[in-house]
């Protein structure tokens, strides 16, 4: 039975992000988070991962399982790849953030548009919705936007300058897309702005992610 869940971060403010989730959705649930910046630097520094950078992560999920977690969930887009290879060191699942944000994003369309604002998260992005058209037995076109711009300008605090230039880049794509997936956690309060104006979905992670997790504790 999940009684009590890890979540490990590398940027800070997703740590207020899903506390506030894991409050209102699953308040029956312990959680505690674990916040390594050091992870997202390295990711940025070689535009991907690095051998450093999957022992920092094993690292982190052995703390975790150690402080007596039944499930870790990783939020980070960027560390996807890494999430397979560190599963079999611990007998509890490990959890990717998106992993139902791809899987409804292949439901919903064959042309899927995707906004990232971290190069690092680009390819586990689109091998992550790739691959979930693979095991469903659909064809997909993914096309994805770079805004790294915006990543710098929220690691800076103007939030402003962040929202205005993934709204922009949502736009462009929607024209060319039947689905929009805001590839990393820090879009996601942008998910519900943008839906009202568009004609096509735009999704994000962390609640798709939340009731995931819902059905998993209630087994």
């Amino acid at each position: 039975m999940i009684r009590r869940i890890a979540l490990l971060h590398t940027v800070v403010f997703l740590a207020d992000m899903f506390r506030k989730l894991f409050q209102e959705n699953l308040p029956s649930i312990e959680s505690f988070h674990m916040v390594d910046e050091g992870i997202i630097q390295k990711l940025m520094e070689a535009s991907g991962l690095t051998p450093w950078v999957v022992r920092r992560i094993a690292s982190q999920v052995g703390l975790a399982a150690d402080a007596g977690a039944d499930l870790i969930l990783f939020t980070c887009s960027s560390t996807s790849p890494a999430i397979d290879t560190v599963r079999p060191m611990v007998n509890i699942p490990i959890v990717k953030v998106d992993d139902p944000l791809a899987e409804k994003a292949v439901k919903l369309g064959s042309k899927i548009g995707v906004v990232t604002t971290v190069k690092s998260t680009v390819k586990p992005s689109v091998d992550l919705i790739q691959s979930y058209a693979t095991k469903m037995g659909k064809k997909v076109r993914v096309q994805s936007k770079l805004e790294a711009d915006a990543f710098q300008a929220r690691l800076g605090g103007d939030i402003k300058k962040h929202d205005r230039i993934v709204k922009n880049s949502i736009t462009k794509l929607a024209g060319e897309s039947d689905v929009i997936v805001l590839a990393q956690a820090s879009m996601a309060h942008l998910a519900g702005e943008m839906n009202p104006r568009l004609d096509i979905p735009v999704l994000a992670s962390p609640l798709l992610c939340i009731e995931s997790l819902k059905s998993m504790v209630e087994i």
